[in-house]
């Protein structure tokens, strides 16, 4: 009884993975078909041009494409090759507090040079000794990174960004709380689609793959933690987002 058990939820697995990578694989060809697309059309129309001005806007066209491109297979790999390093890879201590900490130093500095419109973040740890969890670094620290950084592109000039961290029982529950203009309604599970992108208006299109979040969410997964996001509703009007990491403490 228990190996036929077994024997069918490593089918059922196996097929879900099979569907997961069948699936994987129709969207990335999706994707990647819009900048070709858009590249060909530039490439046969700057052949056919001789105005020396108009044939300098298609080059600035193809070099876009090929950018968006290359950002596009780098975050497709990244995200390819996630699932196989993290059933390998064992779980350690990772000092959250120490990690957060460097994350909003390098924020800051990256703010600094900015300039003074530039959004600030401002770190809210509890006080006292610091928090361990149980995962890989370098992958929580991406996760963070990605927070982080869509907070700073949707937060307003001034704006401020709060990410705040806090023990519940046996876990801690970090924060990123932003002051742009939240989340579309109904849209709370969809941004963590793959390829799912909803950017600031006046962004440059193609900057960003869609990707971030899909792989903050395989990450958090991992380490049997949850993500979710949510709208800051003040008053009745949405204040900003909200994005809730949770994960359990080290033992």
């Amino acid at each position: 009884g228990n190996l036929s058990g077994a024997l069918r939820e490593m089918t059922a697995t196996l097929w879900a993975r099979m569907n997961a990578i069948e699936g994987f694989a129709a969207d990335v060809a999706h994707e990647i078909k819009n900048p070709l697309t858009s590249l060909r059309s530039a490439v046969e129309t700057a052949s056919r041009i001789d105005d020396p001005v108009k044939h300098r806007r298609m080059m600035a066209i193809i070099l876009d494409d090929v950018q968006r491109l290359d950002r596009l297979i780098s975050d497709i790999s990244d995200a390819s090759r996630l699932d196989a390093e993290l059933s390998r890879v064992r779980l350690g201590r990772v000092d959250l507090t120490g990690l957060l900490n460097i994350l909003a130093e390098v924020e800051q500095a990256a703010a600094d040079a900015r300039g003074t419109a530039a959004p600030r973040l401002v770190l809210d740890l509890p006080p006292g000794g610091s928090i361990t969890v149980r995962g890989i670094e370098d992958r929580l620290a991406q996760v963070f990174r990605n927070l982080i950084a869509n907070a700073v592109s949707f937060s307003p000039p001034g704006g401020k960004i709060r990410l705040h961290a806090e023990v519940t029982g046996a876990r801690v529950v970090v924060t990123l709380e932003d002051e742009g203009p939240g989340l579309p309604e109904g849209k709370f599970e969809a941004v963590f689609d793959r390829f799912y992108t909803e950017r600031p208006a006046g962004e440059k299109f193609g900057t960003h793959s869609g990707l971030g979040l899909a792989i903050s969410r395989q990450i958090i997964d991992a380490h049997r933690g949850t993500i979710r996001a949510e709208n800051i509703v003040v008053d009745g009007r949405v204040a900003g987002a909200r994005f809730i990491v949770t994960l359990a403490l080290a033992r």
